[in-house]
């Protein structure tokens, strides 16, 4: 049976982004993210999976092994019940990598579409959250409703959406009003 998911974008969706993030020790939740995943998961059964640019490895500033010790520390400070179930990332940018590996890169559909082949996921009853147009976007692509978050997006980003026709399901403040609206739209769904 496949289940519904809620993909995320890492940085500046669950953690602050102090850009190519590589240091653990470094990493600073968001407020809200790790009460909203318990609820996503716990009483709803959503899996959640991170879908995230990590172009900091093709530009040789961070290393894949970093980025899997920040994934690492994630998870650790989001403790069990919000635990994120799988990391996907795509280490590639276009400026240091083939069109081929770039195929990954959102707004590409292919994590989304990748994770849910590997985890057995419902995209009809699935989600994306993130704080860019390319996650929007990418969600777009691959047939699932989008939040968008505002708390790192400028107002001139946020119109050249619009003018772009990208204009997510749910525009949210934080982390608990997009797991709101996840919640009240899933339920909808399947009533």
């Amino acid at each position: 049976m496949l289940k519904p998911a809620v993909f995320l974008d890492r940085d500046g969706t669950i953690n602050l982004d102090p850009g190519y993030l590589g240091d653990p020790e470094k990493v600073e939740i968001y407020p809200l993210v790790k009460e909203g995943i318990r609820k996503l998961k716990c009483s709803f059964g959503f899996t959640i999976v991170v879908v995230s640019n990590q172009s900091g490895i093709a530009r040789g500033l961070i290393t894949e092994e970093q980025v899997i010790a920040v994934n690492k520390r994630i998870n650790d400070l989001l403790g069990e019940e919000a635990k994120i179930d799988a990391f996907y990332y795509c280490s590639h940018h276009p400026e240091f990598s083939s069109p081929e590996e770039c195929l990954c890169r959102k707004p590409s559909p292919e994590m989304i579409l990748k994770a849910a082949s590997e985890l057995k996921l419902d995209l009809k009853k699935s989600y994306i959250i993130g704080d860019k147009a390319i996650d929007v976007e990418s969600g777009f692509n691959a047939g699932i409703k989008t939040v968008l978050l505002t708390n790192t997006i400028s107002r001139a980003e946020r119109e050249e959406m619009e003018n772009n026709n990208l204009i997510p399901t749910f525009v949210a403040d934080n982390f608990e009003e997009a797991s709101n609206f996840i919640i009240t739209d899933y339920q909808g769904e399947i009533i």
